[in-house]
C-alpha cells in the first residue's frame, strides 16, 4: 500500500486482486464515473452529504454512473491495474476540495 502523502500522492494505494470488488465507503451520489481524467484510469467519484468526496481510480469496469445514489457498501466497480502495471485501488478523500488522509477516517473496520 502506498501511503498518503508519499511522493505527493492525495490519496493511498491499495493492493488487491484484478476483479476484486471496489465498494463504496459512505452512502452519497456518483457524481463522476468515467476514464478522462488523465493518469486515474477508470475512476468513480462519489459525494456524501457531509461536504466529503471520495475517489475510486485504476478500476477495471464500473458498476454505477453519474447520478447514482449509492449505500455504504454497495459494489461500485471492480478492481484493475495501475499505471506502473501493479494491481491497485487508488482511494482519496477530499473535505471541502482538499486532500485528507483516508485512513483515520477507514477506521477499523476499512
Amino acid at each position: 500500500m502506498r501511503k498518503f502523502g508519499a511522493s505527493g500522492n492525495k490519496g493511498i494505494d491499495i493492493a488487491g486482486k484484478v476483479g476484486e470488488p471496489v465498494k463504496a465507503a459512505a452512502a452519497g451520489k456518483v457524481v463522476y464515473a468515467g476514464s478522462g481524467l488523465r493518469s486515474y484510469g477508470r475512476m468513480i467519484i462519489v459525494r456524501h452529504s457531509n461536504n466529503y468526496l471520495t475517489a475510486y481510480a485504476y478500476n477495471e469496469k464500473l458498476f454505477v454512473k453519474e447520478g447514482d445514489s449509492v449505500k455504504q457498501g454497495t459494489m461500485i466497480a471492480d478492481m484493475g491495474t495501475a499505471p506502473g502495471g501493479s494491481v491497485a485501488l487508488h482511494f482519496e478523500v477530499r473535505k471541502a476540495g482538499a486532500a485528507v488522509d483516508p485512513v483515520p477516517l477507514l477506521g477499523a473496520g476499512g
